[in-house]
C-alpha cells in the first residue's frame, strides 16, 4: 500500500506538480509543488490504497486551495481548458483523475489557450 501524501512534507519523494506561469501567482509564485508521502495511513481512491490524481487534487485543494479552484470547477472535475499530464500522457488517455500514480510521478498542469 503507498504512503499517504501531504503537501510539500521534507525529506520524501512524490509527486511534482509543475504549473504555468499562469498559476504561480495563486501558488505564492512557485511553479513546482512537490507532493510527498507520510506514514500515516488515510483512505486512498486508488485500487490496493494507491495514489491517484484524484488524490493528488484532493490535497491541492487543501493546501493551495487558488490554484485548485483554478484546475477544478465547482463540481470537484477538472475544468474543461485544463489538462493534466502525466510522466508527458494526457491523464484523459488514461484513466482520468483515476489515475494510478507511479511512485516518483511528475503531473504537469496546461491550461488551452483560446483565441484568434
Amino acid at each position: 500500500m503507498s504512503a499517504p501524501l501531504q503537501p510539500d512534507a521534507p525529506g520524501r519523494t512524490g509527486v511534482e506538480l509543475l504549473l504555468p506561469a499562469a498559476l504561480a501567482d495563486a501558488a505564492g509564485g512557485r511553479r513546482l509543488l512537490t507532493l510527498r508521502p507520510v506514514s500515516a495511513p488515510v483512505p486512498r481512491t486508488g485500487p490496493a490504497g494507491e495514489t491517484t490524481v484524484a488524490d493528488v487534487l484532493v490535497l491541492l485543494q487543501a493546501g493551495y486551495p487558488r490554484v485548485y479552484r483554478k484546475v477544478c470547477d465547482e463540481k470537484g472535475g477538472l475544468r474543461r481548458y485544463v489538462n493534466l499530464y502525466l510522466d508527458g500522457e494526457d491523464i484523459r488517455d488514461l484513466d482520468g483523475v483515476a489515475t494510478v500514480l507511479p511512485r516518483h510521478a511528475e503531473l504537469l498542469v496546461l491550461q488551452s489557450i483560446a483565441g484568434g
